[in-house]
């Protein structure tokens, strides 16, 4: 049997140097490609030839693997320890700051104090307060109790409520204890806010006053006019109201439009009191016969007689009359003012024939 020897049948002979290079080169390449961003590499270059190059060994690479596995060689690490040991030395020394060690002490606690707590209101001010009595019976000696106001977003034992912040009092070897107090402001002036530590009863006082509201946030002034949100800006004047609605203005006279004097333009009638040209009066125009009523001084005309004779219509009694449209006047006249103007009267020669004179 002709075969290599140290080889099983059918698996190709031994691998040789070269191809055991090859594929400890492949493997340094897939392993470098998860864990090594190229894109952030300080060293990694593609030159104008479409080669890679690296910058710190001046190294040429024809395709990215081949830079990779440069990069976990022997040439690449020491390149990198020379270059890191050499901007240490060239670094100037910067002097690291102080921290301060802060030592905690570890102490056994006893449990909680006893406390009492007593509300009081100052009808004069109208403030409310809050009187705090700590018993530290078994309190180290030379310490003294201490307190302090925490915000309700500071602390991590129950949900946060702006409405609320906590006053905490602290003293060894008791435990910390808080009191979950409104968040309104603490008036701090030195008569109402105060505490006091009481060495030979071992009891310590915290007294505390609120301010109040001012008055204009409980009873906003009426008459002013809201923003767009409801609510007026600090500091800023109110805008004035608007203006109360007014009626529309009058509709223009109905008539014709004025127009350039002509020759063939009626004439107006006649003032009143004043007589017609021949100084009689022009009779009545007749209707059916009959003449017409007179006028009435309120401008409108009368309703016309029913006829008369006994036919399909003598039974027929009228009924109420729609309201009627006022008179419109004459340009530059005013409507409702006056009587109604009458139809100017005929001229006098109206109705005779004209002589026709004589030929020759």
């Amino acid at each position: 049997m002709d075969r290599d020897w140290g080889s099983k049948p059918g698996s190709g002979g031994a691998a040789s140097a070269q191809n055991e290079a090859i594929d400890r080169r492949e493997r340094l390449r897939r392993l470098a490609l998860e864990t090594i961003d190229l894109a952030k590499d300080p060293y990694f270059m593609r030159n104008h030839l479409g080669s890679y190059e690296c910058k710190l060994c001046l190294t040429l690479h024809n395709n990215e693997g081949n830079y990779l596995a440069h990069t976990q060689g022997k040439r690449h690490q020491t390149n990198l320890a020379k270059r890191a040991a050499r901007e240490a030395k060239d670094a100037p020394a910067q002097p690291q700051p102080l921290k301060r060690k802060v030592t905690l002490r570890k102490t056994v606690k006893i449990g909680r104090p006893g406390y009492r707590v007593t509300k009081q209101y100052d009808a004069e001010t109208k403030q409310r307060s809050l009187l705090f009595q700590i018993e530290y019976p078994e309190i180290e000696d030379l310490a003294k109790p201490r307190h302090r106001f925490m915000s309700s977003f500071e602390q991590r034992v129950e949900s946060w409520d702006k409405r609320y912040q906590y006053l905490l009092f602290a003293a060894e070897p008791y435990e910390i204890i808080a009191f979950k107090v409104p968040s309104t402001e603490i008036d701090k002036s030195t008569p109402k806010f105060f505490s006091h530590w009481d060495p030979d009863s071992k009891m310590f006082t915290l007294q505390l006053y609120f301010k109040t509201k001012p008055p204009e946030a409980n009873n906003p002034q009426t008459g002013v006019a809201p923003v767009a949100n409801g609510t007026a800006a600090p500091g800023v004047p109110p805008r004035p109201l608007p203006p109360p609605p007014q009626a529309p203005p009058p509709p223009p006279p109905q008539g014709p439009p004025p127009s350039a004097p002509s020759a063939n333009t009626p004439r107006g009638p006649p003032p009143p009191g004043s007589a017609p040209m021949g100084g009689l009066m022009p009779p009545p125009p007749m209707a059916n016969g009959l003449p017409r009523p007179p006028m009435p001084p309120g401008g409108l005309p009368a309703p016309p007689p029913p006829p008369l004779g006994g036919g399909m219509m003598a039974n027929f009694t009228p009924g109420p009359r729609p309201p009627m449209q006022p008179p419109q006047g004459f340009p530059g006249q005013q409507m409702g003012q006056g009587p109604r103007p009458m139809v100017p009267p005929p001229p006098p020669n109206m109705g005779n024939q004209l002589q026709r004179p004589p030929t020759s």
